[in-house]
């Protein structure tokens, strides 16, 4: 190269450098220009993120023993949950067929309360609600109200307005019945965003593996672990422990009678497709048991692009409910009651219909329920899958007899009485009664006392109540007259609340309002008979009352509350006095002789058992007859021990049962029981079907049962009297109701 050349390649490289210079120039001063003018615009534009919020549920806190064993617990479980969020532009429909396919490849079932079935050869369509079901009912009614429909719209109607709101004519019949469902439960769900959709609830690990596998061609669906209620110990108590379940659509949308609507639940914390005790304890202590929940938060882009996710706010378990029932002693004496209502049923003629039974066991110093025991019983843990077969059982397993069954006490009613003389002065211990076996006071009405143990002749209070004199407490009932020995009785826990937390009959007592009464009434009332009716939580009560020297404590089954994570008691059920019945001088103590004395005209076990115990048998009869002139009877029994120090009241109904001696031997393996527990004995045989159990000594208990005091005594209420009331529901409450759990708790 030339120097000429040389020069002219110098001129064209600085004038390169210039024009770049002024590019590079420009650029700059446009970034600055940018920066200082637009920089806040496009700042936003970059961070431009929106935050979605979604809730982590907590777990359910645990049901424990007096002993810390569980009975009811949280298993972690998992559903398959629909994120609208993640699901981007994917057809909905489309997925929604992937998944069903995929849950039924593995034998799973989805969330669908649609109440209509796949349609016809025809092409129609049936609702699948039973018409005799009222809840399911209730269901169709609201799903047409929500669907805008009249209430006469048919099924055929129903699926139509469906497939027109969810756009599905493009599909085959089949697939239009399924993503309906799907679509529908969607809407009661209120899937969103921000909701998530829950459809398909504890499923197996298979599930889980398989709907991971295909997770690249299912955005949005989720494997999401989830708290299962589950019953360590599912035959302990499963009536008073309740059940858990999904907020019904009458809980969450509430409408008062004003036509206002609120939403009680939704304004509580709770989503629609929360999960909440429905009954029991589980109902009861929903608030303690529920805990806090965490929340999940997810940041996405302006882009659509998912960029950050975050548990904000970690969930918190719920408290430990801790219940006065030590779990041992619970199944010990369930198994105790189903024994002696087998026994009773395969040993008497007069009792071939004794079926069912209740028992409630307290603690006489603090009210606390040591045990209540129904026969027959269920499984918590099988009440789903064989609900049917329960609910269509005659003999009722899912009624809670203990706390809701109601039945004329018969003479376990007399102390009452005898309380009631002795506390207003119209009796002392020397005071008496002339036994002449028949009550002659009124000219066209004589009813009888069968003097079993006395004869003719002057009784005492004592020994009226040792031989359940009806001569005496027809003479003294009238004296006090119903207004003033009911009054007693219902301070000393019969025909009332006894103040347990769930839901349970209140009873009644006979008064001289009701429709029927009579002067004859009146005194049949005095032995427990008329229109009386009361509880077997009642006669425990009644009976820890008795021995409380007429301190009556609130009956309770919660002993504390517990923190789950330390275990710290969080607050405590202290013993707390309901009424006070002063008595006078000796009335308790007069009562307690005479009770004292009745195991010993008991044949079996109870006469010789060496620690002493008090107790009062009933008999009443029930409105059915098995021969002419003769009622079916039910065993009643109320007892506590020791007698001179008591620590446990027992109240004992065996439906059909026959005279009330024949429960003797059931308060004794009652009290074997308790004392093993005490000093940590106690052994629970492996459970043994009652209805094979043989009774050795049948003859004796035979002798026992015509030997009893009250079996004929109770059992000679005149045919002029009313006609005692025997009821095996709850007052006010469909079997129906009791069977889903006693809802209204």
């Amino acid at each position: 190269m030339n120097q000429d050349e040389r020069k002219t390649a110098v001129r064209r490289m600085m004038l390169l450098i210039a024009a770049a210079a002024v590019i590079i120039g420009l650029y700059g001063f446009r970034l600055i220009f940018l920066q200082l003018v637009n920089g806040d615009s496009f700042t936003a534009q970059a961070t431009n993120t929106t935050d979605y919020k979604f809730t982590v549920t907590a777990a359910r806190g645990d049901i424990v023993d007096s002993k810390g064993e569980r009975i009811a617990s949280s298993t972690t479980g998992y559903n398959v949950v629909l994120n609208k969020l993640l699901m981007g532009d994917e057809d909905l429909d489309t997925m929604l067929q992937k998944i069903v396919g995929l849950l039924g490849e593995n034998g799973e079932s989805w969330n669908d309360s649609l109440l209509i079935g796949q349609p016809d050869a025809a092409g129609h369509y049936e609702f699948t609600a039973a018409s005799d079901n009222a809840a399911e009912q209730k269901a169709l009614a609201a799903m047409k109200d929500n669907l805008g429909l009249q209430q006469y719209a048919t099924a055929d109607d129903v699926m139509e307005k469906l497939v027109e709101d969810y756009d599905l004519a493009d599909f085959s019949l089949y697939w239009q019945r399924v993503l309906s469902g799907i679509h529908y439960e969607m809407q009661l769900q209120a899937f969103s965003n921000v909701n998530n959709f829950v459809m398909a609830e504890n499923v197996s690990e298979a599930t889980v593996a398989t709907i991971k596998e295909n997770s690249l061609s299912l955005p949005g669906v989720e494997i999401v672990e989830t708290s299962t209620r589950s019953y360590e110990q599912g035959t302990v108590l499963p009536h008073v422990l309740g059940r858990v379940g999904k907020i019904t659509a009458e809980k969450w949308k509430v409408t008062d009678e004003n036509g206002q609507v609120t939403y009680p639940l939704k304004e509580k914390g709770y989503n629609m497709n929360d999960i909440i005790g429905i009954s029991g304890l589980e109902s009861a202590y929903e608030d303690e048991l529920r805990g806090k929940d965490g929340v999940e938060t997810i940041t996405r882009n302006s882009d659509g692009v998912i960029v950050n996710t975050a548990l904000t706010t970690v969930p918190e378990p719920g408290h430990t409910v801790q219940l006065t029932i030590d779990s041992e002693f619970q199944k010990a004496v369930d198994q105790a009651l189903a024994k002696n209502v087998e026994w009773i049923k395969n040993t008497y003629a007069d009792s071939k219909q004794a079926n069912a039974g209740a028992v409630v066991v307290i603690d006489v110093k603090t009210g606390g329920v040591l045990a209540a025991s129904n026969y027959p019983s269920f499984d918590q843990n099988l009440y789903a899958a064989q609900y049917n077969e329960y609910s269509a059982d005659e003999n009722m397993p899912l009624f809670n007899r203990a706390l809701q069954g109601l039945y004329t006490p018969g003479s376990t009613y007399k102390p009452s009485v005898a309380v009631a003389g002795l506390d207003t002065g119209l009796l002392n211990r020397n005071s008496t009664v002339n036994c002449t076996r028949v009550y002659t006071y009124y000219k066209d009405y004589r009813p009888r006392c069968a003097q079993h143990g006395h004869g003719n002749g002057p009784i005492d209070v004592v020994n009226a109540i040792k031989w359940s004199c009806n001569i005496f407490f027809y003479d003294v009932g009238r004296r006090l007259t119903s207004d003033v020995y009911d009054a007693y009785a219902y301070k000393l826990g019969l025909g009332q609340r006894t103040g347990v937390e769930v839901n349970e009959a209140v009873g009644r007592l006979t008064k001289k309002t009701d429709k029927n009464y009579t002067s004859s009434l009146d005194i049949q009332a005095a032995i427990g008979q008329g229109n009386t009716v009361v509880s077997p939580i009642q006669l425990a009560t009644y009976a820890a009352t008795l021995a409380n020297n007429g301190v009556r404590y609130r009956t309770h089954f919660v002993k504390a509350i517990l923190d789950t994570n330390t275990g710290e008691v969080l607050s405590e059920t202290q013993p707390e006095v309901m009424d006070v019945t002063e008595g006078n001088g000796n009335t308790f103590e007069l009562v307690r002789q005479g009770m004292t004395l009745v195991p010993s005209t008991i044949s079996g076990k109870i006469s010789s058992y060496p620690i002493a115990i008090a107790c009062k048998t009933g008999t009443p009869q029930r409105s059915e007859t098995y021969a002419s002139g003769k009622h079916y009877l039910n065993a009643m029994m109320i007892a506590y021990l020791p007698a001179d120090d008591p620590e446990i009241a027992i109240g004992i109904t065996v439906e059909y049962g026959g005279y009330g001696a024949r429960t003797g031997d059931l308060v004794v393996d009652i009290a074997n029981a308790y004392f093993a527990m005490k000093d940590g004995t106690l052994e629970v045989d492996p459970y043994v079907d009652p209805r094979t159990v043989v009774q050795e000594d049948a003859a004796a208990s035979d002798t026992a049962a015509q030997t009893a005091p009250d079996a004929a005594n109770d059992a000679q209420t005149d045919t002029t009297a009313a006609e005692p009331q025997q009821t095996t529901a709850p007052v006010g409450v469909t079997e129906e109701e009791n069977n889903d759990a006693m809802l209204a708790q």
